[in-house]
C-alpha cells in the first residue's frame, strides 16, 4: 500500500509542475499576442498615408504570427487541462485509499431489495461496493460495469478470463489515467444509446438521390460559371442577383430533412469525438490477455481503425451543427454545405452501421475492465481467488470486509467444502454476525466478478448468490415486513425446487413474526434448505437452531459471535469461534441505559 500511496502522491506533484510550466507559457503567449496587436495599431498609424497595399502587406504579417500563436496558446491550454485533470483524479484515488469515494458514481439508482443481493450487500450508492469500483467514463461502460454487479460470471473459464484481463490492466496505470481523464471530459447520457439506434436506422433521404448528388456539384460550378461572366462583363449583375435566389430556394428545399437528420443525433460530435480518442488509445497490438486483445481486434477493420471512423462521424456531425452559423449560411448557398454534410453522413450510416454496435459494446467492455485493474491496482494485499469445479466450495482465510478501514478491520475464516452444508452463526447483538455475512456475500462477489478479494486465501465455486439481510416492509404494496421476508424465502425455495445451484445468506429470518412461530419456521426452513442439497449461511439469535448441527453432523457446522463480560464491561472480539454463542448482551446493555429488567 506505501508504494500505492506513493505512486499517487509522485504522480500529483509532477502534473502540478507540468500544470504550474504550462501557465506560464500560457501567460507568455498572450503577453506576446497582446504585444503584436499594440505593434500592429502603431505601425497603421504610422504608415496611414502609405498605398492600401503597404498597409495590407503590414497587417498581414502581423496577423500570421498571432494566428499561429492562437493556435500554439489552444494546443498548451489543452495540455494544461489534461495536467489539471489527472491531478484531480489522483487526488481522489489518493482520498479513495483512505474510503473517501465519494468523487465518484455510485449509481444508487442500481440498488433494488427486488435484487437477488444488491441491497443487502449495500452495492451501489453512496460509500458503495460498486463505488468504490467504479472509474467508467462511458454511459455504456457504467451500465455494463453495473450489470457484472448485479449478474456475476458462473462459468469458471469466463472468470479466469476476466483475472487475466484485470491483471493485466493493474499493471497499465498509464493507459488507464489517460483513459479516464480523456473520456471525463463528456461521459454522455442514456439518451445515446436511443440516438445511436435513431442514427443506424433512420431513413436515406440524399446519399441513395442521384439528383441531390449532381446538385451539389452543379450549384458550385454555376456560382463560379456566373461569378466570372460578371466580372468579365459577359452578363448583367442581375444574373447573378437572380441565381442568388435560386441558390437559396436549392440549399433550403429540403432543410426540414436535413433538420430531422442532425436532431437524430443531437450535439453528439462531442461525443464521438471523445470516443474516437478513447478508441485510438487501446487499438494496436499492445495488450497480452485474451479478452483485451479480443476488444483491441474489434476495433480493427479493413477499411482502417474505428477511432478515425469514428472521428469522422463526428466531423460529419459537427458540421451540420454550423450550418445556421453566419459562415454556414453563406457556404450552404454557395455549395450546398448542408446537403454535402448529410449526403456524408448517410454514406457513413450505409457503411459502418453495422459496426458501430460493436465498436461500442467493446469501448465498454475496456471501460468497465479499466474499472477493476484500477480496483486492483489499489489493492496490491488482495489475492486473486481459486475457482472450484464442483458445486458447491468455500474455503478462505482471513476475509475482510473492503469497505471497512485496513487498520481496524476484523478478518475471519470460512469452509464450506461439499453440498450441502449450511453455517449456522450465533451471537449477541453487536457481536459482528451481519458484519461477517456481508463480508463473505462481497468477497464471494468480487471473486465471481473477477476482481482480486480481500483475503488471504479464497476459493468459491461460481453459483448464483441470494440473501435475505435487509428485507423491508412495503406500504405503497400493503406489504408487511412478515409478508415481504416469506416472499423472498418462497422465491429462494422456487429457485431451488427448479434446480438452481445457489448460494444463500440469510440473516435472521422470521423476525417478522412471535418466537414461537419464528423458532419452528425456522428450523422448518432449515430442514427444507438441507433437504434440496444447497449450501449457504445464517445468522441469527435464536440458540435453539444449534440444536439441528445434532441432527445433521454431515450438513450443519455451528459457529458463533461471542460478547464478552467481564468486570461488568462488554467488549466484542468479532471474531469467529466454534460452537453455539453462550453470552447474549441485550439484558446488559438495557441495564446500562436505565431501562429496568
Amino acid at each position: 500500500m506505501k508504494n500505492v500511496y506513493s505512486f499517487y502522491k509522485e504522480n500529483i506533484e509532477a502534473y502540478t509542475r507540468r500544470s504550474n510550466s504550462l501557465k506560464k507559457k500560457i501567460h507568455l503567449m498572450g503577453s506576446i499576442r497582446l504585444a503584436l496587436v499594440a505593434a500592429l495599431i502603431c505601425c497603421i498609424w504610422l504608415l496611414r498615408n502609405e498605398s492600401p497595399l503597404l498597409l495590407t502587406i503590414v497587417t498581414i504579417a502581423f496577423i500570421i504570427p498571432f494566428a499561429l500563436l492562437m493556435w500554439y496558446h489552444n494546443k498548451l491550454y489543452a495540455k494544461k487541462e489534461y495536467s489539471e485533470a489527472l491531478i484531480k483524479l489522483n487526488t481522489n484515488e489518493l482520498n479513495g485509499l483512505d474510503y473517501d469515494f465519494s468523487a465518484f458514481d455510485g449509481a444508487p439508482e442500481k440498488s433494488s431489495s427486488e435484487h437477488d443481493f444488491s441491497l443487502d450487500l449495500d452495492l451501489f450508492g453512496n460509500r458503495s461496493i460498486f463505488q468504490s469500483v467504479n472509474r467508467t467514463v462511458t454511459i455504456f461502460g457504467r451500465e455494463l460495469l453495473a450489470s457484472w454487479f448485479m449478474s456475476p460470471l458462473t462459468q469458471k473459464e469466463a472468470i479466469l478470463k476476466r483475472q487475466e484481463a484485470v491483471k493485466e490492466l493493474s499493471t497499465l496505470s498509464g493507459l488507464r489515467q489517460h483513459f479516464y481523464v480523456t473520456g471525463i471530459k463528456q461521459t454522455g447520457s442514456k439518451n445515446d444509446l436511443q440516438m445511436l439506434s435513431t442514427l443506424v436506422n433512420g431513413k436515406l433521404m440524399f446519399a441513395n438521390s442521384p439528383l441531390w448528388k449532381a446538385l451539389v456539384w452543379i450549384v458550385p460550378g454555376l456560382w463560379l460559371l456566373i461569378t466570372t461572366a460578371c466580372l468579365l462583363n459577359i452578363i448583367s449583375y442581375s444574373v447573378l442577383s437572380i441565381y442568388l435566389l435560386i441558390s437559396l430556394f436549392i440549399a433550403y428545399l429540403r432543410s426540414k430533412q436535413i433538420n430531422n437528420l442532425y436532431n437524430s443525433v443531437d450535439k453528439m460530435n462531442k461525443i464521438f469525438s471523445i470516443y474516437s480518442k478513447l478508441m485510438e488509445s487501446i487499438e494496436g497490438d499492445q495488450f497480452q490477455s485474451s479478452e483485451l486483445i479480443s476488444i483491441s481486434k474489434e476495433l480493427s477493420h479493413t477499411d482502417g481503425t474505428a477511432s478515425h471512423t469514428i472521428k469522422k462521424l463526428s466531423q460529419y456531425i459537427g458540421g451540420l451543427d454550423q450550418r445556421f452559423s453566419a459562415a454556414g449560411i453563406i457556404l450552404n448557398i454557395l455549395y450546398l454545405r448542408d446537403t454535402r454534410f448529410a449526403i456524408s453522413l448517410e454514406k457513413w450510416k450505409m457503411e459502418h452501421a453495422d459496426h458501430i454496435k460493436h465498436w461500442i459494446d467493446a469501448l465498454a467492455h475496456f471501460d468497465a475492465l479499466s474499472s477493476l485493474g484500477g480496483f486492483a491496482f489499489n489493492h496490491p494485499d488482495y489475492i486473486y481467488p481459486d475457482i472450484a469445479n464442483n458445486y458447491f466450495e468455500m474455503e478462505g482465510k482471513a476475509l475482510g470486509h473492503p469497505l471497512l478501514n485496513r487498520d481496524v478491520c476484523i478478518k475471519n475464516d470460512i469452509n464450506i467444502e461439499k453440498s450441502p452444508w449450511f453455517l449456522i452463526i450465533t451471537g449477541a447483538n453487536m457481536a459482528g454476525k451481519s458484519t461477517y455475512l456481508r463480508t463473505v456475500g462481497v468477497n464471494y462477489l468480487l471473486a465471481c466478478i473477477g476482481t482480486p478479494v480481500y483475503a488471504e486465501s479464497l476459493t468459491v465455486y461460481p453459483a448464483k448468490m441470494v440473501t435475505s439481510l435487509r428485507t423491508s416492509d412495503s406500504l405503497v404494496s400493503n406489504e408487511s415486513y412478515f409478508f415481504a421476508e416469506l416472499k423472498r424465502l418462497k422465491m429462494i425455495i422456487d429457485r431451488l425446487q427448479q434446480g438452481e445451484k445457489l448460494f444463500i445468506i440469510l440473516d435472521e429470518i422470521l423476525k417478522g413474526t412471535n418466537s414461537i412461530d419464528k423458532q419452528k419456521g425456522s428450523i422448518a426452513l432449515m430442514k427444507q434448505l438441507v433437504s434440496y442439497k444447497t449450501c449457504g449461511i445464517i445468522a441469527t439469535h435464536d440458540l435453539v437452531l444449534g440444536n439441528l448441527e445434532k441432527e445433521f453432523p454431515e450438513q450443519i457446522k455451528n459457529y458463533r459471535f461471542e460478547a464478552d463480560i467481564k468486570d461488568d464491561e462488554l467488549s466484542f472480539s468479532y471474531k469467529l469461534r466454534e460452537g453455539i454463542a453462550e453470552n447474549m448482551n441485550a439484558c446488559f446493555l438495557m441495564k446500562r441505559m436505565g431501562i429496568t429488567i
